[in-house]
């Protein structure tokens, strides 16, 4: 990457008349930058001076505090419990799974017993818990209260439900942080969970966002301004202290997640028009989320810092509430995001379905879209185009997974629109498919489990249930400890699982 002058600006001819300089004309003018924080635009109302350690206190925003959803066995047990079809052995059991002191692993056993339960809480055990939320109960998520919120008045009404941004903008829609702003991993003040591992993973290289600006007048005041915003194959340089670098040269590729917007620039701020349809890369930590954000009545807010070195802004419009539902739960399976972050995506689903407001659909008279907003933050930086015509570059290693991906989440789309139950498409690991029948192998109760946890079975399992697509050919019985978990391509890039509460 070569370092170049920050502002490329056309060259002007400076005539000299009777000893004075002549005023310069308006020149062309373009500014680049690189995203390198990328989030939802939730907000935290928490108060000065909270003094408990470990918690993230009830604020303006979220009364009730954050989510709690599996916690601990108390929770996880409460959740299992409101299945009629479950006896009381196997509620008690599940919770506290007999004999997990005899095992190498008990919290990692425990989790995925926890997982395997969890992905099944319809009114039949045999359905899928969270490709079918809709067959399950609403176990209540609690939503934002307060009233201040980031965003835009997408639809141009002003209604009592709307939020107020925080210079007093009336008509804010921004439904996703109202059905998730106390979600437990999205919440904080800068440390929320699952913010910081979609930022860090876009860091490190998983995919590259970058935005170029680009006008005939005043960089920080012209009428007739161009924004321009897409996917960069570039991963993003860092300097010696892991902030992202300035001044350094990415491509833009146009053949998809890029739109081109027109925009006014007054005193810095930059406000584009409202499109049809936005497109963008989309927030990921995972291969397999990468894609596109396909906003609905789609604009940009940008903030230019006065020396023109870095920006802040917001992105907003009207996104698919199955396709937000999708890409959260099914990163790795909607049992470990769950367990993990304790947050239950069937409470999420509801809280979505609930919340929706946009992209109005005539065949089922209900709303397709909910108003979202993502935060970011940018660098300067030379946004060029490529040498030649390119596509975004795929990942041939996992394009298996990605496709059960969408595979995944199509299913969860039909299942909505039609009430119908669907099955699990082969190629993940939802219900822990594979990886508890590993870990239970030492565990004196695992009979119980086996037998008694409903699983859906594939075709090309082997003898130990262990689906094709999670089989080591070079995994010999006799040389393979017992006691580790699978590790498919999914599976081995999932964090360790955090140490439940005995």
């Amino acid at each position: 990457m070569i370092l170049k002058k920050r502002f490329l600006v056309s060259a002007m001819s400076l005539a000299m008349a009777g000893g004075a300089v002549q005023p310069a004309a308006a020149a062309p003018w373009v500014r680049g930058f690189v995203v390198g924080s990328y989030e939802y635009a939730f907000r935290y109302g928490g108060k000065a001076g909270f003094t408990r350690t470990g918690e993230i206190e009830p604020g303006v925003d979220c009364r009730h505090g954050s989510s709690t959803h599996f916690a601990d066995d108390v929770r996880t047990k409460h959740a299992v419990a409101s299945q009629a079809w479950r006896t009381q052995q196997e509620i008690d059991w599940i919770a506290a799974p007999p004999g997990l002191e005899k095992v190498r692993a008990p919290n990692l056993t425990r989790f995925f017993i926890w997982d395997r339960a969890l992905s099944h809480r319809g009114y039949k055990k045999e359905i899928e818990t969270y490709v079918n939320p809709f067959a399950a109960e609403d176990p209540g998520q609690p939503e934002v209260t307060g009233r201040i919120g980031d965003g835009f008045n997408l639809d141009g009404k002003v209604k009592a439900s709307d939020f107020i941004s925080p210079d007093g903008e009336q008509g804010i829609d921004n439904n996703l942080y109202r059905a998730w702003g106390c979600d437990a991993p999205w919440r904080g003040n800068g440390n929320a969970t699952l913010h910081l591992r979609a930022n860090d993973k876009m860091q490190g290289g998983l995919y590259t966002m970058v935005v170029r600006i680009s006008g005939n007048a005043d960089p920080m005041n012209d009428d007739n301004a161009v924004v321009e915003i897409g996917y960069s194959p570039d991963k993003i340089t860092q300097n010696a202290k892991a902030e992202v670098g300035t001044d350094y040269s990415y491509r833009i590729l146009k053949s998809e997640q890029y739109t081109r917007l027109k925009a006014k620039i007054r005193n810095g701020v930059v406000e584009t028009e409202q499109v049809a349809e936005l497109h963008t890369p989309r927030i990921a930590w995972f291969y397999d989320q990468t894609g596109d954000t396909n906003f609905t009545q789609g604009r940009i807010r940008l903030n230019i810092a006065a020396d023109g070195q870095s920006a802040t802004g917001l992105i907003g419009g009207y996104r698919n509430w199955r396709d937000l539902y999708a890409e959260n739960t099914f990163a790795q399976d909607g049992g470990q995001q769950g367990i993990r972050e304790h947050e239950d995506h069937v409470a999420l689903y509801y809280a979505l379905r609930r919340n929706a407001d946009g992209m109005y659909n005539p065949k089922t008279k209900k709303y397709d879209g909910i108003s979202s907003v993502y935060r970011i933050k940018l660098a300067t930086a030379y946004v060029v185009e490529p040498g030649q015509p390119m596509e975004v570059p795929k990942l041939l290693a996992e394009e298996d997974r990605k496709a059960a991906f969408e595979a995944t989440k199509l299913a969860v789309i039909t299942g909505t629109d039609t009430r119908v139950p669907q099955l699990v498409p082969p190629g993940t690991s939802q219900a822990a498919i594979g990886i508890m029948e590993r870990l239970v192998v030492d565990l004196p109760s695992k009979d119980f489990f086996l037998k008694t946890l409903y699983r859906q079975r594939f075709p090309g399992e082997d003898e130990d249930g262990i689906p094709p697509w999670m089989q080591d050919p070079l995994d010999k019985k006799s040389q393979a400890p017992q006691q580790q978990p699978a590790k498919p391509r999914q599976e081995a890039r999932a964090e360790s699982a955090p140490a439940a509460k005995p």
